[in-house]
C-alpha cells in the first residue's frame, strides 16, 4: 500500500489510496496495544506463525510510508536553513563542510620527488630480478631443449583446459553460494543493474507525481471560479425560490412563518432532505423540547446508564470473555474502498495515458462547495426577508415584538500565559539552538539499524523462559508507537479520538497514544541511533534537555519555568517534535554524586509537567534514554513513561549481519578467506558500536589499497576488539530483573502463574477422576 502511493501519479487515485494507507497504520497501530494489553509485554514473537505461513521476517516488518518526508521537503529546507544561519553566526561550522589544509609549493614538490623516487627504484629492482633469475635458468639448463612440437602442444592444451575448467567451476560455485546467500553478490555498476535502474524509475514518476500534482491544485481554483461564475447566480434564484415556497407553504399550513434554522444545524440545506413542511415543524419543536428535558434528566439518565453498563460488562466477562474493540480506522479503510470501486475500478482510462487529473471528477467535488458558499450567503439575505414577513404579520395583528434571548455565554477555558508575547518565533528559536537546546542530529534512517528477529522466541516461552526481544523487533515497535503517529497527522488524531474514547471507559492505558518512550539498554547498543533514526524518519525537530547539555544553563525556578515554555512554544510551532532526555535515571536518583555538578535532580519535578502540558493533539514525544536504570527510582521513571523499551545484548544472527554489512558499507571486499562465522562467534558479548568501531580501526585507507595483494582476514579484527570491555552476563541479567519490576513485567510473571496454577488444577482433578 505504501509503495503503491508512493508510485501512482495520478493525484485523484492518490487520495484515495492515502485514505486507506492511514486507515491500515492506524490499524496496525490498534491491533499492536490490543497484543500489548494481552500479553503484558510490547514484545511478540510470531516464528512459529512465519514458518507455518512460509513467510520470510521481512514479510512482517512495518514500511515507514516516504511521503512523511517527501511532503515536507519545503518545510525542511526552511528550517535546516535557519538553523545553518544560526550556528554559522555562533562560528560552528560542520566537520565536512571544513577546508583540508593545502600544501606549500615546496613541501608539494618534495611530496612528488619522493615518490617518484621511490617508483624509479622499484622499476630498477624488478627489473634487476627479473633479468638474474634469466641466468640463473640459463646456467641450470645447460643444454638446448629437445622437446617436439606434438609433445609441447599437449602441455599447452593441459595447461590451457585446466584453467578454463577450475574457472568455470569457481563461476558456478560462486553463483550457488550467491544464491543460497552464503556469500554476498559482487558490486555491480553496470547499466544494466536492476537496483540501480528501479530506483531512477522511481525516482522519475515521483517528478511526474510533482508535475501532475501541481496542475491538479491549479484546476482546483480555475473549476471553482468558473463555476461560481458561470452556475453562482442561478444556484442562488433557484435556492432563493425553494426557500419562499417552504415560507408559503408553512404559512398556508400552520398559519404562521416557520423559524429559521441556525447555522449550527447548517442552515436551509436542512430543509432539504425529501420532507414535508409539518416534518419539519414538527423536528424543531421536537428540538426545542428535548433541549430543556435534557437539563433536567441528566443525573437520572446517568445513573441508569452506568447500571446498565456495569450489568453489560459482568455479562460480557462471565459469558463472551475478551472481546476486541471497536476500530476508528477500519471505517476510513472501507470508505477508501468503496470509493475506488464505485469512482476508478471500471472508469475507462484508455485517453488518459499520462494520468493526469479528471475535470469531472473536479467539477462535481467543487460544485457541492460553491452551492455551500452560495447558500451561506443565501441564508443570510432570507433571514432578514423572513423577519421582515414576520414583522408585517405581527404589525397587522397588533403584536408587540417579541425580545430576544440573550445568547447564553460560552466558558472560557483556562491558557497558558504566555512568557515571551513580544518575541518572533525566529527569535526564540535562534536562542534555543545558541543555547544548544535545539540541536543538529545525524540523517540515519531506522532500516540502518540492522539487527535480525528472534527466530527463538516461541520455543523459549515453550520452555518457559522469557526471550529477550531481537533488533529487528525493537525497530518495528519504534515504528508503531513513535514514527507513525509523528509522521501521520490523520493517524494521531484518531489516536486522539480512540484516547478520549477510553478514557470514558476508563481504559486509559489501553489507548495506544504514546507521549513519551523510555529507551534503555547497555552501553554501544545503539540507544541514540533509534532516537536519531526516529527523528529522521518524520524530519522532527530535535530537543536535547540531558542534564549534561543544560548545566548551567537557565538556572533557578524561573529559569526552568522559561525553559519548559519555550519548549513547548517551539515545538508547537515545529511539529513534529522529539524531546530528548539522556542518562534519565539520574533525575530520580536518591543521591547524587558530589562530583557531579550538573544539577540532574532539579529536572524531576519538571519533566512529568512538561510531559502532562503536552496535549492530546500536539504531535510531540518525549524520549527518554538510559544506561543504567536501576540506579534511579524506579516508580517514578516507569509512571514518566507510557512505552517502555529495552535493546539486548546482539544475539548470532544480529552479530553476523553487523559485521557483514559494517564491512562492506566501509569499503571492505568479503572473500573466502574471510570466516564471518568464527568472527561472529568470537565476538559474542559485544554490541554493535564495538562492532562498528572495530571495523573503523582496521580499514583504513591504506589497508583498503592492499586488499587485492592481501584479502581481509578474521583475525586482524580480533586485535581491536580485544581492548574494549564487552558487555557481560552479569550486566544483561540487571536489565532483565529491572524489568520483572515494571508493571508489565509484574503482570506477565502472574499471568504465567495463573496459567501454571490452572494446569496443575486440570492435572489433579484428572487423577481425581480415575480413582
Amino acid at each position: 500500500m505504501e509503495e503503491c502511493y508512493d508510485q501512482v501519479v495520478h493525484p485523484q487515485k492518490r487520495r484515495v489510496v492515502r485514505l486507506v494507507l492511514d486507515g491500515v497504520m492506524g490499524r496496525l497501530i490498534e491491533l499492536k496495544q490490543e497484543m500489548v494489553t494481552l500479553e503484558f509485554g510490547e514484545f511478540h514473537f510470531m516464528d512459529d506463525i512465519i514458518s507455518d505461513l512460509k513467510l520470510t521476517p521481512s514479510d512482517i516488518e512495518v514500511p515507514i510510508p516516504k511521503y512523511f518526508l517527501l511532503e515536507r521537503q519545503k518545510q525542511l529546507k526552511e528550517r535546516e536553513r535557519l538553523l545553518a544561519s544560526t550556528l554559522a553566526s555562533m562560528g560552528i561550522v560542520e566537520k565536512e563542510s571544513k577546508p583540508e589544509e593545502s600544501l606549500s609549493w615546496e613541501e608539494a614538490v618534495k611530496v612528488v620527488q619522493v615518490m617518484e623516487r621511490a617508483r624509479q627504484g622499484r622499476m630498477h629492482a624488478k627489473y634487476m630480478r627479473g633479468f638474474l633469475e634469466q641466468e640463473r635458468h640459463r646456467q641450470k639448463r645447460g643444454e638446448v631443449s629437445t622437446m617436439d612440437e606434438a609433445y609441447a602442444a599437449v602441455i599447452i592444451q593441459k595447461a590451457a583446459r585446466g584453467f578454463v575448467q577450475r574457472r568455470r567451476v569457481r563461476k558456478e560455485r560462486d553463483n550457488e553460494f550467491i544464491f543460497l546467500g552464503m556469500i554476498p553478490p559482487p558490486d555491480s555498476q553496470h547499466s544494466h543493474d536492476p537496483i540501480r535502474l528501479s530506483e531512477e524509475t522511481q525516482h522519475a514518476r515521483r517528478l511526474v507525481q510533482d508535475a501532475n500534482e501541481s496542475e491538479f491544485q491549479q484546476a482546483l481554483k480555475v473549476v471553482r471560479e468558473r463555476l461560481r461564475e458561470t452556475e453562482g447566480a442561478d444556484i442562488q434564484e433557484r435556492l432563493k425560490h425553494q426557500i419562499r415556497q417552504w415560507f408559503i407553504e408553512c404559512k398556508d399550513l400552520t398559519g404562521k412563518f416557520p423559524d429559521y434554522p441556525p447555522e449550527d444545524e447548517g442552515g436551509s440545506k436542512a430543509l432539504f432532505v425529501n420532507k414535508t413542511p409539518d416534518e419539519i415543524e414538527k423536528e424543531l419543536a421536537e428540538a426545542e423540547e428535548a433541549k430543556d428535558k435534557k437539563k433536567k434528566d441528566k443525573g437520572k439518565e446517568k445513573k441508569k446508564a452506568k447500571k446498565k453498563e456495569d450489568k453489560k460488562k459482568k455479562k460480557d466477562d462471565e459469558d463472551e470473555g475478551w472481546q476486541m474493540t471497536n476500530s476508528l480506522y477500519v471505517t476510513d479503510v472501507h470508505e477508501g474502498h468503496q470509493s475506488y470501486k464505485a469512482v476508478w475500478f471500471n472508469r475507462d482510462e484508455q485517453d488518459n495515458l499520462e494520468q493526469k487529473h479528471d475535470v469531472e471528477l473536479i467539477r462535481e467535488e467543487k460544485r457541492a462547495e460553491v452551492e455551500d458558499e452560495v447558500r451561506q450567503q443565501v441564508d443570510a439575505l432570507m433571514r432578514e426577508e423572513l423577519d421582515n414577513l414576520k414583522l408585517v404579520l405581527d404589525k397587522d395583528k397588533g403584536k408587540r415584538k417579541a425580545k430576544k434571548k440573550k445568547k447564553a455565554k460560552k466558558k472560557k477555558g483556562k491558557r497558558e500565559k504566555d512568557l515571551t508575547p513580544d518575541r518572533s518565533m525566529e527569535e526564540l528559536f535562534e536562542e534555543l539552538v545558541r543555547e544548544g537546546v535545539i540541536v543538529r542530529y545525524p540523517q540515519v534512517r531506522l532500516r540502518d539499524y540492522l539487527g535480525s528477529y528472534n527466530f527463538l522466541g516461541t520455543t523459549l516461552r515453550q520452555n518457559e523462559r522469557e526471550p529477550m526481544p531481537g533488533l529487528s523487533d525493537i525497530r518495528n515497535v519504534v515504528t508503531l508507537f513513535g514514527v507513525l503517529p509523528l509522521g501521520s497527522e490523520s493517524v494521531h488524531t484518531k489516536l486522539v479520538e480512540l484516547k478520549a474514547k477510553s478514557k470514558e471507559r476508563k481504559l486509559d492505558k489501553a489507548a495506544p497514544l504514546v507521549r513519551a518512550m523510555l529507551i534503555l539498554g547497555p552501553r554501544q547498543t545503539g540507544k541514540k541511533m533509534l532516537l536519531h533514526g526516529l527523528c529522521t524518519e518524520v524530519g522532527a525537530t530535535l530537543f536535547d534537555l540531558t542534564a549534561t547539555n543544560m548545566a548551567g544553563k537557565y538556572p533557578g525556578k524561573d529559569g526552568l519555568k522559561m525553559l519548559m515554555h519555550l519548549v513547548l512554544k517551539v515545538g508547537r510551532a515545529l511539529q513534529p517534535t522529539v524531546i530528548h532526555v539522556g542518562d534519565c535515571e539520574r533525575m530520580f536518583m536518591k543521591k547524587v554524586p558530589k562530583s557531579d555538578k550538573t544539577e540532574p535532580k532539579r529536572f524531576k519535578k519538571v519533566l512529568p509537567k512538561l510531559i502532562k502540558a503536552i496535549k492530546l493533539d500536539e504531535r510531540i514525544l518525549l524520549v527518554g534514554t538510559s544506561q543504567r536504570p536501576w540506579e534511579g527510582d524506579q516508580k517514578s521513571l516507569v509512571s514518566c513513561h507510557q512505552k517502555i523499551v529495552p535493546i539486548p545484548r546482539p544475539d548470532y544472527n544480529s552479530r553476523y549481519m553487523l559485521w557483514r554489512e559494517f564491512i562492506k558499507r566501509h569499503g571492505g571486499r568479503i572473500r573466502d578467506t574471510l570466516d564471518l562465522t568464527s568472527l561472529t562467534k568470537v565476538s559474542d558479548g559485544y554490541a554493535g558500536g564495538h562492532i562498528l568501531e572495530a571495523v573503523k580501526q582496521v580499514l583504513t585507507e591504506h589497508r583498503l589499497e592492499q586488499q587485492a595483494a592481501r584479502p581481509l582476514q578474521a583475525i586482524e579484527f580480533i586485535a581491536p576488539l580485544a581492548k574494549m570491555d564487552p558487555i557481560y552476563q552479569d550486566e544483561e541479567d540487571q536489565f532483565k530483573s529491572w524489568l520483572e519490576k515494571t508493571p508489565h513485567g509484574k503482570n506477565r510473571k502472574k499471568a504465567l502463574e495463573d496459567a501454571e496454577g490452572g494446569q496443575k488444577d486440570k492435572k489433579k482433578g484428572k487423577k481425581a477422576a480415575k480413582k
